[in-house]
């Protein structure tokens, strides 16, 4: 980890200072966001501050021009996500400056994971960190299939309950790379969730919550494509002819098949990459589960 970075940094003719982004103004960051386009919503940024760290980039007159958050999994991992220049410093380095001044003096061992846009992409590799799976951002006006995909034999669904937290962490953890139960909770809190059972024995989950222009599905997480799909179809038809997102790795399958035909093409495409750590979403070896969708770019 690169320690010595300075706390400030010149940039045309003014200086950025860091500040801790708990105490930022909510709309000065809000504002941050929308003005590179990101969808948003002050909502969406209270959430990410409740449960993550990071820093804001300030100028000679306590104007935000910039943002860097990381979301603790533990003690052994975190992922990497809301770093925001503004337009006018995108050039200049302020990236750089605040990923240096992040990794420098907050993960210690940490394992890192992140989702590269294509203009960041290249500052993570000077950074250290490798590409590991594209992830495609799947959007559009939800239109539920004209008949519902089966359930898998055997499986039943249910809507979930917070008394089923302990099986979706259990479920989650070897399928993300990591023990994420609190930020799961949170999520939960937040989303209406479905999962497939076998007996009482939890075999997949979906979770769908309100983001940006509409609502967002994920984590999903299932053993197999027609898993996946028997839990994320309810949502598609809960939001139908309304704005709905998903983030996935699969770009090819059942699955991916199933996410263009309910109305969600690919709307963007961005890259997990990783420093000291090996991720393998959608491996399904030895049985297990495969993250699906994420919970978010952010979080991963």
């Amino acid at each position: 980890m690169e320690a010595g970075v300075s706390d400030s940094l010149v940039v045309d003719t003014f200086r950025m200072h860091l500040a801790d982004i708990a105490d930022v103004d909510l709309s000065q960051l809000h504002a941050l966001s929308i003005a590179v386009g990101w969808p948003h919503r002050a909502e969406d940024w209270r959430f990410l501050l409740d449960i993550g760290r990071g820093f804001a980039a300030l100028d000679e007159i306590d104007r935000v021009l910039g943002s860097a958050m990381w979301f603790p999994h533990g003690d052994d991992f975190a992922t990497i996500g809301m770093v925001i220049t503004s337009p006018r410093l995108q050039t200049n380095g302020a990236a750089q400056w605040l990923m240096r001044k992040l990794i420098a003096g907050e993960f210690g061992t940490r394992r890192l994971r992140l989702n590269a846009t294509r203009a960041a992409y290249r500052l993570y590799l000077s950074l250290g960190f490798l590409p590991r799976a594209s992830v495609h951002q799947c959007q559009g006006d939800a239109r539920p299939l004209p008949d519902a995909p089966p359930i898998p034999a055997g499986l039943t669904l249910r809507e979930l309950s917070p008394a089923h937290l302990d099986q979706i962490a259990a479920l989650d953890a070897p399928a993300f790379g990591a023990v994420r139960r609190l930020h799961l909770a949170r999520l939960f809190e937040q989303s209406v969730s479905y999962g497939l059972f076998r007996g009482q024995s939890l075999r997949a989950f979906s979770m769908c919550r309100r983001f940006g222009r509409g609502h967002v599905v994920g984590p999903v997480v299932a053993h197999s494509d027609e898993e996946a799909i028997a839990v994320v179809h309810p949502h598609v038809i809960a939001h139908a002819d309304t704005f709905l997102r998903l983030d996935t790795h699969f770009k090819t399958g059942a699955f991916a098949n199933f996410v263009q035909q309910c109305g969600l093409p690919v709307f963007d495409t961005v890259t997990t990459m990783t420093l000291g750590e090996h991720a393998d979403y959608g491996s399904g070896e030895d049985g297990q589960a495969m993250v699906f969708t994420l919970a978010s770019q952010s979080m991963g």
